[in-house]
């Protein structure tokens, strides 16, 4: 029977124990950009997903991914040891790191949503000169009465 609950703690706790060594214990230059944003573990609690965003140095400066990768494959035995000894469960679960691309599609999605506002404005601005199309009255009769008058 699957424990979703069990496992949703578990994933919290692993985050929190591979976030933590990454920032205190590990020496490793190329993982000093790195930030754990979540984990996921499976029903059985054999395996965990581990992820992670890489930052820039500054705003300016291009994150470098790929030594980030690299450094946490490095790493994932030292990490795997540190969260079997912070979480005390009988069985360690072995760790995969995946990128996260939540940042990415949240920067998509804001600059979607900048150009549907930029589209509203612009009709906005041409519906407030505009006139209707035709008479004011269109239902008008030569006799000067309407219809069902």
């Amino acid at each position: 029977m699957v424990d979703q609950a069990r496992a949703r703690r578990l994933a919290k706790r692993i985050a929190a124990i591979v976030a933590t060594a990454i920032e205190y214990e590990i020496k490793d230059p190329r993982l000093q950009f790195v930030t754990i944003t979540d984990a996921k573990v499976t029903g059985d609690l054999r395996e965990a997903t581990v992820y992670y965003t890489v930052m820039g140095e500054d705003l300016n400066t291009e994150p470098d991914v790929m030594a980030a990768a690299a450094g946490l494959e490095k790493a994932k035995g030292v990490l795997r040891s540190k969260v079997g000894a912070g979480t005390g469960i009988k069985f360690t679960p072995t760790l995969a790191f995946v990128e996260d691309r939540v940042p990415d599609t949240a920067r998509q999605m804001e600059e979607l949503l900048a150009k549907a506002r930029a589209a509203d404005e612009e009709v906005a601005r041409a519906r407030a000169g505009a006139k209707h199309a035709g008479e004011p009255d269109p239902y008008k009769t030569e006799g000067g009465a309407t219809d069902g008058d």
